[in-house]
């Protein structure tokens, strides 16, 4: 008979096991590593509960979680907040069930309002847990070593775009440059009428995830106009933060550095690549639509608290209109420095 399944929490002893284990398992993401527990509390102060099931001394199956709690957006645990994926992990459905069990006991624990679990592919259904509205999807591609074929599989318009940023004699830089990078995405995120992270969240994702993170920033001589965070993880890369200034519209710098962190990922050897979640409906959604990728849902589900109703923090929300309205009128500096006690609740 199989032995029993045992679920501990994450400590520092079993950071390396635990990341073995994602990184072996077909579904495994990059938004699973162990080292988001560390991000979060640091970054935001918020508690983490990730936690894994063991058997015969194995890791068979993990779960990263989270706590967002704030006065502006409720009280939910997350798996895994300020990520796009996340649920529980696992080798067989065992060690899946005393993960899940153990975070619904969480829930009743903690008072939480909500148990979110942020999925790439459909969960089986289960008494007590509802989807998510059909609101995000992801959108990734294979891509290969050859350049001339990449840039042939993007749709003549786009490809254009790219063309126009090479014409334009725009150049790219890798490297860690933090302070480069949240100048461009704070002004960009402003202009939509987001709260921006802070600069010191920038910062611990690249001392947290070293070489798994890089920075891609687009130069106009010596002038940088778009940059981008990017995650590593087995073959894929994950644009996952990035933003340009009003110049590189006119110069084709986001269109450029999209294809310059394409290309470079290419020749580091990598084979997929992950362009992240967008909001059905929105420009981002529509500009990665642009590049030839097709929309895949993404499957969230919630057990709720009774009497509660699945958090809804989506700008598109009304609720919010005229909160964004007023966002995007703020100065920079200003919402530089507000922004970051907003978003951390937002997860």
């Amino acid at each position: 008979m199989a032995s029993p399944v045992t679920v501990r929490p994450l400590d520092s002893g079993s950071e390396t096991a635990w990341d073995g284990f994602v990184t072996a398992m077909p579904n495994g993401t990059f938004f699973h590593l162990a080292g988001w527990a560390k991000v979060i509390e640091t970054a935001f102060r918020h508690t983490t509960h990730f936690a894994y099931a063991e058997r015969d001394g194995q890791i068979t199956g993990v779960l990263p979680l989270a706590r967002v709690k704030t006065l502006l957006f409720g009280d939910s645990l997350i798996s895994n907040p300020f990520c796009v994926y996340g649920g529980p992990l696992a080798a067989d459905a065992e060690s899946e069930a005393a993960l899940v069990t153990h975070a619904e006991a969480l829930l009743v624990r903690t008072g939480a309002s909500a148990l979110e679990f942020r999925g790439q592919v459909a969960m089986p259904a289960a008494d007590g847990w509802v989807d998510g509205p059909d609101l995000y999807v992801t959108f990734r591609k294979a891509i290969e070593a050859d350049h001339d074929r990449n840039m042939k599989a993007i749709p003549r318009k786009q490809r254009a775009m790219v063309r126009k940023g090479i014409q334009n004699g725009l150049t790219s830089v890798a490297n860690r440059d933090v302070a480069v990078l949240h100048s461009l995405y704070a002004e960009s995120v402003r202009n939509l009428g987001t709260p921006v992270f802070s600069r010191t969240y920038f910062q611990i994702l690249m001392d947290v995830f070293g070489d798994a993170a890089d920075i891609v920033t687009i130069l106009d001589g010596e002038v940088p106009i778009a940059s981008v965070m990017n995650f590593y993880f087995r073959d894929e890369v994950l644009p996952y933060y990035g933003g340009g200034s009003a110049a590189a519209r006119g110069r084709a710098g986001n269109d450029f550095l999209y294809w310059e962190t394409m290309r470079r990922a290419a020749d580091r050897g990598l084979r997929i690549f992950d362009f992240g979640r967008s909001k059905l409906g929105t420009g981002s959604y529509s500009f990665k639509h642009n590049w030839g990728f097709e929309p895949a849902k993404l499957h969230y589900r919630f057990r709720l608290k009774p009497g509660e109703t699945i958090p809804d923090h989506n700008p598109l929300n009304p609720k919010y209109r005229l909160f964004i309205a007023a966002w995007k009128r703020l100065p920079l500096p200003v919402a530089n420095l507000i922004g970051p006690f907003i978003v951390r609740g937002v997860g």
